[in-house]
């Protein structure tokens, strides 16, 4: 019998899926590095995935000197609400 946390896995890529939900659940602008140890994913991993985020418009980057931050957009945050919600129903 496939678990739980299995099945969601089915569905999602994992990590993907989890930044979006880790950036929706803490709204406030991001590090790379800070998010990277969240989803437990190395951090150039995180960057492009996060790279592939910015050019769908699901979030962008600010540069504040030599640090970027990272923002959900609208429809960033739409797109983890649902990831959220079948996360739970799963």
């Amino acid at each position: 019998m496939v678990k739980k946390k299995d099945i969601f896995d089915v569905f999602f890529r994992k990590k993907p899926s989890m930044v979006l939900v880790s950036l929706k659940n803490n709204m406030r602008s991001r590090y790379g590095s800070i998010l990277a140890k969240e989803v437990d994913c190395t951090y150039s991993h995180t960057v492009k995935i996060l790279q592939e985020m910015e050019k769908s418009g699901l979030v962008t980057f600010e540069k504040q000197g030599r640090i970027k931050t990272i923002k959900l957009t609208e429809k960033g945050g739409k797109v983890a609400d649902h990831i959220d919600k079948a996360k739970s129903l799963l």
